[in-house]
């Protein structure tokens, strides 16, 4: 079926990947607040996603990256595709099943939420892609966490501010002190977690190249 041992790992690094953009966009519409701060849900899965988007950065070069980014947020749409057709057919209510307000309140309002987070996730993407890409034609194989930190500080810099803007500023659920508020703690959470999570590239780096018998390879996709 597969192959090679570098096709077994690209799909499940492309599994994990998918996975969690996805369970990142069905929650992004649930707000909580810590302290003073306020950010989504959402946003619990998306330092996942920057460990895989990093590990296949560096075993399968910007062409695995930006595929797989196009695939997902190919997959994002459909899912809103799907909840939207779903809003719209009248529920079978029996009294414990889900009626028509509930599935709306959970899903509907966060369509667009979901279009939002496509355009932010593509372009924080393809920002991620390239930052990284020139700082690892600077450091060759060396200094991982640099790149792997250097390319998520920019990225999800845009990538907060976009998501927010447009799903809750944009739409009016929130003031421009609250989107500032909600945009900033999101962004730094994500910041936060990508440096203590870094340990775990330099685990999944490891683990690969064993699998692979890779050494000091080059990644072959540039």
């Amino acid at each position: 079926m597969f192959k090679t041992k570098k096709d077994i790992v690209y799909i499940i690094l492309a599994g994990i990947f998918i996975t969690n953009a996805i369970v990142a966009e069905l929650t992004g519409g649930k707000l909580i607040q810590i302290g003073p701060f306020i950010m989504s849900i959402g946003i619990l899965p998306w330092p996942i996603v920057f460990i895989t988007t990093d590990i296949i950065n560096e075993h399968f070069g910007r062409d695995g990256v930006k595929k797989l980014s196009f695939i997902t947020a190919g997959l994002i749409a459909y899912c809103i595709l799907v909840l939207f057709i779903g809003t719209k057919i009248p529920a079978f209510e029996t009294g414990e099943t889900v009626n028509d307000e509930q599935f709306y309140a959970v899903f509907g309002q966060g369509l667009f939420i979901m279009v939002a987070s496509i355009i932010a996730f593509l372009v924080s993407q393809l920002i991620d892609v390239s930052i990284f890409w020139f700082l690892r034609n600077k450091t060759g194989k060396k200094m991982i966490w640099l790149r792997s930190t250097g390319s998520t500080i920019f990225s999800q810099l845009i990538d907060s501010f976009i998501v927010t803007g447009i799903a809750f500023w944009l739409t009016g659920k929130i003031t421009t002190t609250q989107y500032l508020n909600m945009s900033a703690t999101g962004y730094v959470f994500k910041l936060i977690l990508a440096v203590v999570l870094t340990p775990l590239i330099y685990l999944g780096h490891y683990v690969i190249e064993r699998y692979l018998n890779e050494t000091n390879s080059e990644t072959d996709i540039q």
